[in-house]
């Protein structure tokens, strides 16, 4: 009985082996022109002249190559989100943590074992390239799914804007937006278009993977007239939940499985209804209302619309498929995120009042050139906020939202377990985590939405040597510096990852140092790292930091007011004395 069941495990192994390829991507990313909105035709960034980027798609144990050519007048770089690089760190992406950026005409390749299956995207990670177009849906199958169905469909939700991200970025990080007033977009797309269209045979059963691309946008996902399973979270096969409805904010992914009807009397709408309490205003011409259809006839007409109703939806719920208890933590970090003005007078975001600033070396390349130091979280510098993980240890984070708005935090290189939820914020030191959920087989995922004014702890082990960003995924407050750099078991790293040439070479093309510590240096001199603004002095409430920036602001409109009515009374004068000196020359003559 032991031989046949190790002859199978045999058969099912060479199977597997025999069915892994090397699937290759040639990505030659440039400038194109659309209007994908119907509204406002722009310069946006696509692939191979095309916009959209086209869609990835590859299986469990396959190698993705993707073949970088960047003829962007910027430089760039690819972030395979939610993928575990395991080994594989420095092909993860984020410019200035894991690589220098790829500049402009240059070429890189990006070489990804895949080890997981389920659904993902593919963004670009220097600046805010992805609000550009620069975003695609990464698709990994699995050659035995947990779940039969027929057929499926990718349903990408993504924010639309019709200023380039450089420039509402400059605006948004302005002195003059005290607030830090995200910029809203003018639209959202499915699929990048307005209303895709999706062809459904009665009787099948239809996987919907469902990302979402924005920058900014939430968004309440329901079918009118048809029930919906969820089955997958962020590449989590996760236990069949029927739903109504459920909410997907920034970088989030689930599938669902969805029963097409019997008859084909009737075509029925996709809601994908933007949160509008995820903008500042909400503009009298924005559609919040995002629409694509289901098609049983081209020739019927379609159901009535049903109301939105928005029921109450927990992902800690959610029970993987797959088991995974949880472990004491070796490791409890407490991370309280806000936004205030800081010194420099512009609204930041930070981490426990640390606004993240990149370093002059890549984090990643510190780690692996400085020898034992790379152990001191000092070596990484103050605005990288690093924090030093040892290999195979236990980590929770508590995650403390400080602040009016939602944020959806996401783990490079892992998926966390959702291990609690509470109101207000938790300190470590006053005591065990008061608000733990299940412990033996927790949610498992890798973005989570925290709420204003509410806390949650996540746990993962830190069995992935490298060095991974944790960040909010909202666009804007990335950029505003609301993320830390995980430094994952330095003390093994050297051993695990090799680096290839290529990264050093555009580093040097682009001015960039790529060893020692985060000035460039080699020790503990960190003289002449990049710095970032602090915290004001005083004890300023947020509502207090603004009124003061408003009074500065009106302070300087005052006296730039004087000065120009001086200035204009000053011309007033000087003509009166030409005038006089005029007149008193003719009286002379």
């Amino acid at each position: 009985m032991l031989a046949s069941i190790k002859s199978l495990a045999l058969v099912a192994l060479a199977s597997t082996v025999a069915q892994a390829a090397v699937v290759t991507y040639d990505w030659n990313i440039t400038y194109v022109n659309t209007n994908a909105d119907g509204l406002f035709e722009r310069r946006v960034i696509g692939v191979n002249g095309q916009f959209p980027p086209p869609a990835i798609n590859v299986t469990l144990n396959d190698t993705l190559v993707i073949n970088v050519i960047n003829n962007l007048d910027q430089p760039t770089s690819l972030h395979s989100h939610g993928l575990f690089q395991t080994g594989n760190a420095q092909f993860d992406g984020p410019s200035m943590v894991t690589q220098c950026p790829i500049p402009p005409g240059a070429n890189f390749t990006y070489t990804i074992p895949i080890e997981q299956h389920g659904t993902y995207w593919i963004h670009g990670h220097f600046g805010g390239q992805y609000v550009d177009g620069l975003r695609a849906p990464l698709i990994i199958h699995n050659l035995n799914e947990t779940y039969k169905y027929d057929e499926e469909y990718t349903i990408a939700l993504a924010d639309w804007y019709h200023q380039e991200h450089s420039v509402m970025l400059e605006q948004y990080l302005s002195i003059f937006n005290p607030s830090g007033a995200e910029p809203v977009p003018e639209s959202a797309l499915i699929n990048q278009m307005l209303d895709q269209k999706f062809n459904f045979v009665p009787g099948k059963t239809y996987r919907l993977r469902i990302i979402n691309m924005s920058a900014l946008a939430m968004f309440h996902f329901h079918i009118d007239g048809h029930e919906i399973e969820i089955i997958e979270v962020d590449g989590i096969d996760v236990e069949r939940q029927k739903v109504s409805s459920f909410p997907i904010t920034a970088a989030q992914r689930y599938s669902v499985l969805v029963t097409a009807k019997a008859d084909t009397s009737m075509n029925y709408i996709i809601h994908a209804d933007m949160d509008p309490a995820m903008f500042d205003v909400v503009p009298d011409e924005l559609v919040l209302n995002i629409t694509g259809t289901i098609v049983y006839n081209e020739a019927s007409p379609l159901a009535p619309e049903e109301l939105s109703q928005w029921e109450p939806f927990n992902d800690a719920e959610l029970v993987p498929v797959v088991p995974l208890a949880t472990q004491a933590p070796d490791q409890v970090f407490a991370l309280t995120a806000a936004f205030s003005v800081l010194n420099d007078y512009s609204n930041k975001a930070t981490f426990n009042d640390i606004t993240y600033v990149m370093p002059k070396v890549p984090s990643l390349y510190t780690a692996l050139s400085t020898g034992n130091l790379s152990s001191n979280p000092e070596v990484y510098g103050k605005y990288a906020h690093p924090m030093v993980l040892k290999h195979n240890d236990w980590v929770e984070i508590v995650i403390n939202n400080d602040d009016p708005g939602n944020h959806p935090f996401h783990l490079h290189g892992h998926v966390f377990q959702i291990v609690g939820r509470g109101e207000g914020k938790y300190d470590p030191s006053s005591g065990p985590y008061p608000g733990y959920l299940n412990t033996t087989n927790p949610s498992r995922r890798d973005t989570v939405l925290v709420p204003s004014e509410e806390n949650v702890a996540i746990r993962f082990q830190a069995n992935n040597p490298g060095v991974w960003l944790f960040h909010c995924h909202i666009e804007w407050h990335l950029q505003a510096g609301l993320a830390t750099t995980i430094i994952e078991a330095p003390e093994i790293m050297p051993s695990v990852l090799k680096v290839d040439p290529t990264h050093y070479e555009h580093c040097k093309a682009l001015g960039i140092p790529f060893s020692g510590n985060a000035a460039g240096k080699e020790g503990l001199d960190l003289a002449g790292a990049n710095l970032g603004p602090d915290p004001l002095p005083g004890t300023f409430t947020g509502k207090g930091i603004v009124a003061l920036v408003f009074t500065i602001i009106a302070a300087l409109l005052g006296l730039g007011t004087v000065i120009w009515y001086a200035r204009e009374d000053d011309a007033q004068i000087a003509s009166q004395i030409a005038q006089a000196k005029i007149a008193q020359e003719e009286e002379t003559h």
